[in-house]
């Protein structure tokens, strides 16, 4: 399942792979949607994390309870790990998938890596990714021998004291994630993919985000084509169709609310709706935050209405991507709305 490349349909036409993401509910529904998602043909799940939810461990269980689709982590947090640590986390996981482990990483923010993961130092998030990334190659490489790294963020001296036997895959693929365009650059320079955000557009892609990586990519000798897009598609599914827009909409306020995230909607032609959602948000004002939402923001964003007006409206969103993966909304939603949803995209998109 390496990088889950594009494939082709019968008339040879590139296909973006599908995928799901999975970032609410606990471990064991975790593990079912999972299993629902490869018997509907799904070429991926994904998982992350945040204050209650650890990637690393959901993968594991959906590693476990499957045999086919591709795992992975959208994203796991590469700070508050040692490059140790992380590398054999992914290195287990690997093996325990057989090989259908795709590792995506990010920092979060500045406030969440210092609150969060008790980071003293958070400056230079994109600079540290790029002094961990290859560091996690070397040390997939351990048994070839030592392994020392004077850096930056990073001191490492191991030299084995045992035999160390190769890991599954010591190229396991790396996905990062970034927002701002120093950020996706990293995925140009070192990574083999992008993780872009739920919220990026067409013009955010095409006037920041590519130039962004063929920079990095410039860099260190790389193409373009050697980094994948990965793309997370905000999906809501109703015979409601203002009630499924509207719950679309209620994510996409959420993921706007940092004041970080004003430039980046600027660029895409949304910065007076960023405004307002931020305005409501700072008053506490759920409501209001997603009445700040355009239906044209809506619909570069997400796709959201009855099934049919789904299946209609994906294509133009997975196009930009080699892989998709469809997300349920979760702000301001039932525990059993999200689950009720999530089983909907699975049946909508079923192979």
């Amino acid at each position: 399942m390496e990088d889950w490349p594009q494939g082709s349909d019968a008339k040879g036409a590139c296909v973006t792979t599908r995928g799901i993401t999975i970032l609410a509910g606990g471990l064991k529904e975790t593990q079912e949607i999972t299993r629902r998602a490869e018997e509907a043909g799904f070429d991926a799940a994904w998982s992350g994390e945040f204050l209650n939810r650890s990637a690393i461990v959901s993968v594991a269980a959906m590693a476990a309870a499957t045999q086919r689709i591709g795992v992975g982590t959208a994203i796991a947090y590469a700070v508050g790990r040692s490059p140790l640590v992380l590398a054999n986390d992914a290195r287990f996981l690997d093996e325990m998938s057989d090989g259908r482990l795709t590792l995506g990483l990010g920092t979060g923010t500045r406030r969440m890596m210092e609150g969060w993961h008790g980071m003293k130092d958070p400056d230079g998030p994109a600079t540290r990714m790029e002094e961990l990334i290859p560091l996690l190659r070397r040390l997939w490489r351990l048994h070839e021998g030592p392994v020392k790294h004077e850096g930056r963020f990073y001191s490492v001296g191991i030299s084995p004291t045992a035999d160390i036997q190769p890991p599954l895959r010591a190229e396991i693929p790396i996905y990062t994630a970034g927002v701002n365009s120093r950020m996706i650059e990293v995925a140009g320079r070192v990574a083999d993919g992008l993780i872009c955000h739920p919220t990026i557009t067409d013009r955010y892609l095409n006037e920041v985000a590519r130039p962004a990586i063929a920079r990095g990519a410039d860099k260190t000798g790389r193409s373009l084509d050697d980094v994948k897009l990965k793309g997370v598609v905000i999906c809501a599914i109703s015979d409601d169709t203002a009630a499924a827009r509207r719950e679309a909409a209620a994510q996409i306020a959420f993921y706007v609310a940092p004041r970080a995230y004003g430039p980046v909607m600027e660029a895409s032609g949304f910065g007076a709706e960023a405004a307002a959602i931020q305005a409501a948000f700072r008053k506490g004002d759920h409501q209001a935050m997603v009445d700040a939402v355009s239906d044209k923001m809506l619909d570069e964003m997400a796709v959201a209405g009855s099934v049919d007006e789904v299946r209609d409206a994906l294509p133009a969103l997975e196009k930009r991507y080699d892989h998709a993966a469809l997300y349920s909304p979760s702000f301001t939603l039932s525990p059993e709305r999200v689950a009720e949803n999530t089983q909907a995209i699975i049946e909508t998109f079923a192979r």
